[in-house]
């Protein structure tokens, strides 16, 4: 116990509590009926076609990476949780093996060496989640093909100031958890409430507060 104590291991402890956390806090929110994965994908626009090239549509080289990590075929918090446990695994692994040999590396050079040897460590393990739970392309919905639908809004009230929060179903009875704000007329709409899905800018939806009829339909 000491010895993971040490300030050579911390970084690599943290990083498995960190790993440990994400996963409880994912298995929470399906309980609670929401993903905290879909949540972070919605927010990054991941919404390419499902396939081995898919990836997403952040351009640069922050979605170049991303693209390379395989998000778009897995999600984004399954590629955070991978990263992390291959960081805290190498980082155990290389300080355990030169603590026995000489003495445990710098924590600095440490990090450096497992964060290198993590990155293409998760590329493996996210190509290998992705062919293990295979994406069937025909359930793959753009968020255009949202618009038109009814949602109930989580986060909010929405306004036309910080974007909110809105759940939706697709026709295969998939969630989707969207930022959204209300249309330039509407009133504030309450947590609580179904609005329509009516346009989008970037990752953002417009909405307008539902009819009477078109919740009932739906």
């Amino acid at each position: 116990m000491a010895t993971l104590l040490s300030s050579g291991y911390q970084p690599f402890v943290i990083a498995g509590l960190l790993m440990a956390g994400l996963v409880l806090i994912e298995t929470l929110s399906l309980i609670l009926g929401f993903s905290l994965s879909l949540l972070l994908d919605h927010g990054f626009d991941v919404d390419g076609p499902a396939g081995p090239d898919a990836g997403p549509t952040g351009a640069g080289l922050f979605g170049s990476a991303l693209g390379w990590l395989n998000a778009g075929r897995v999600p984004i918090l399954v590629l955070l949780i991978a990263w992390l446990a291959a960081f805290a695994a190498v980082g155990f692994f290389i300080q355990t093996l030169s603590g026995r040999l000489f003495v445990p590396l710098p924590t600095l050079v440490a990090v450096v060496i497992s964060g290198g040897l993590a990155t293409p460590a998760t590329r493996l393990v996210t190509r290998l989640v992705a062919f293990a739970v295979p994406s069937d392309e025909t359930y793959a919905v753009s968020n255009d093909e949202l618009i038109g639908r009814v949602a109930q809004v989580i986060l909010g009230p929405l306004d036309q100031g910080a974007a909110g929060r809105v759940k939706v179903r697709d026709p295969h009875g998939n969630w989707h958890f969207l930022m959204a704000r209300a249309a330039a007329d509407q009133d504030q709409i309450p947590v609580g409430a179904e609005v329509l899905l009516v346009d989008r800018s970037g990752p953002t939806f417009v909405v307008l507060k539902a009819s009477p009829e078109l919740t009932a339909v739906n």
